[in-house]
């Protein structure tokens, strides 16, 4: 980014952190088969996502912080109930419930105790129980990884926001299916909505809160 775009954002005081707070959880967004697998038309090497998020699932797990997963499913023949989605991205109807692109990916670290929430649209509070959850865990951070940057991760984060959670994203735990989206989607989160953070800052995080 150039210096004078970068000054401007600067003016507007979009660089101030926000900070991690003393209850957080995990929300590992759309790692399921249909994005984490490139034979689906949806999908893309995210491996290195995989791995990163592992380390925090990690953590979350040796240190009692709530884990949750969303994955994005149709239980309509036609899609309907994605929406006009549908009509947006209409390869979302390969997303059905009960085929393997649905799967949480088998190289993800889920344990009995995570939660799995089905969804319909982009952020992971739009129609599920996860903003219920967290206030009922007494949530105050939410660190959110997965995919896409650009598409649920920034949908979920923004949500995040709005519903008064610190959030944190870690930066090399989240991927999208180009690096212009995902990097220009970090600058932008990181200036409005979260704190975008090294993955190794917010795995210590996690233990040592």
């Amino acid at each position: 980014m150039s210096a004078d775009k970068r000054a401007t954002y600067e003016r507007a005081s979009m660089d101030t952190r926000v900070g991690y707070g003393d209850h957080p959880a995990l929300l590992v967004v759309d790692l399921q088969k249909g994005f984490t697998d490139p034979e689906n038309p949806l999908g893309g090497d995210l491996t290195a996502v995989v791995e990163r998020t592992n380390r925090l699932l990690e953590a979350a797990h040796d240190n009692d912080v709530p884990v949750v997963f969303t994955r994005i499913v149709t239980s309509h023949e036609n899609g309907s109930d994605y929406g006009i989605w549908m009509e947006k991205i209409p390869r979302l109807d390969t997303l059905v419930v009960g085929s393997q692109w649905v799967e949480i990916d088998d190289r993800l670290a889920v344990a009995d105790t995570d939660h799995i929430l089905d969804k319909r649209q982009a952020s992971g509070f739009h129609g599920t129980e996860l903003s219920s959850m967290l206030v009922a865990w007494g949530i105050d951070t939410l660190v959110v990884t997965g995919c896409t940057t650009s598409g649920c991760i920034r949908a979920s984060v923004v949500d995040a926001c709005a519903n008064g959670y610190r959030t944190i994203v870690p930066e090399e735990a989240v991927g999208d299916r180009a690096i212009e989206p995902h990097e220009s989607n970090l600058f932008d989160m990181n200036a409005k909505y979260a704190d975008v953070r090294p993955v190794d800052e917010v795995v210590s995080y996690l233990i040592d809160r």
